[in-house]
């Protein structure tokens, strides 16, 4: 007969193995988080191309059929003279780097700066996909968009609609042709495609330097700014190189906490 000590020690030995099982799968479901959230954000990527392909193709559909008028920069520029009014829908970041004289600024998006788990896995994927390079943050529709261009163009004006790589412009001209807008014209390619002169800029400043932003920025490696400091000698002169260091240098020191990070986990792990 098995006595009241030895059953009281084998209670007492089972006790902490039990409560270890619910640890244990709270460690599983924590490693498994980050799968889940990388999962999610490649079905939502998925969705975010497939719709975004249907989009453009139906505001392309636009120009084919004569609603929307192809234009260059060159061309929207002796236009303005003619009287068609600019419409700039690019959002506030990029008007202020390269701010167009007598434009109607709307933004067709803005940034998204809601506080949310959601937008942290957006702001995430933004980064990811290019954002780190070329700059920008994750930005949601302008609600008030067409409320804000009824305020400022009157519906019998011409207008040309235009953004800093084109696609953006040529969804609003979507909303505008529906609203009653007409005629419109479209600026194929954005302000990326003109050349100094092309528009009128405040301070004569290069409207390509609009879409500037991000590590490229940083480094002065986009086009625009390769022509504007191509006068200055080999990689756009001293101020240029020593940019590019510090860029290295940051570069080098996240690489250096990362291993630092992962190798202490991994001795943690292994205690």
């Amino acid at each position: 007969m098995v006595s009241a000590v030895l059953v009281q020690r084998a209670v007492a030995v089972a006790a902490p193995a039990a409560g270890s099982a619910p640890r244990t799968q709270q460690r599983a479901a924590a490693a498994r988080r980050p799968v889940r959230c990388a999962r999610q954000l490649r079905v939502q990527a998925v969705a975010d191309a497939a719709a975004q392909s249907a989009a453009q193709k139906r505001w392309e559909s636009q120009v084919r059929e004569g609603k929307v008028m192809n234009v260059s920069a060159k061309e929207a520029g002796n236009m303005l003279k003619d009287g068609w009014v600019l419409l700039d829908v690019r959002p506030p970041n990029e008007v202020a780097n390269a701010k167009l004289v007598g434009a109607v600024e709307v933004p067709l998006f803005v940034p998204d700066d809601e506080i949310s788990v959601a937008n942290f896995l957006k702001q995430y994927a933004n980064f990811g996909m290019g954002g780190w390079w070329l700059g920008g943050s994750h930005m949601k529709p302008n609600v008030a968009f067409m409320s804000e261009v009824q305020a400022s163009i009157p519906k019998d004006a011409k207008v040309i609609v235009a953004c800093q790589k084109g696609l953006r412009s040529l969804a609003a001209c979507e909303q505008l042709s529906r609203a009653g807008y007409g005629p419109l014209a479209w600026i194929n390619g954005g302000f990326d495609t003109a050349v100094p002169g092309d528009l009128p800029t405040k301070d004569g400043v290069d409207i390509r330097l609009g879409g500037v932003g991000g590590l490229s920025g940083l480094m002065g490696w986009t086009e625009a700014q390769r022509a504007a400091n191509r006068s200055e000698g080999f990689a756009g002169g001293a101020f240029n190189l020593i940019k590019i260091g510090l860029v290295l240098l940051v570069l080098d020191l996240a690489w250096f906490a990362w291993e630092l990070s992962t190798n202490s986990t991994l001795l943690g792990g292994g205690q």
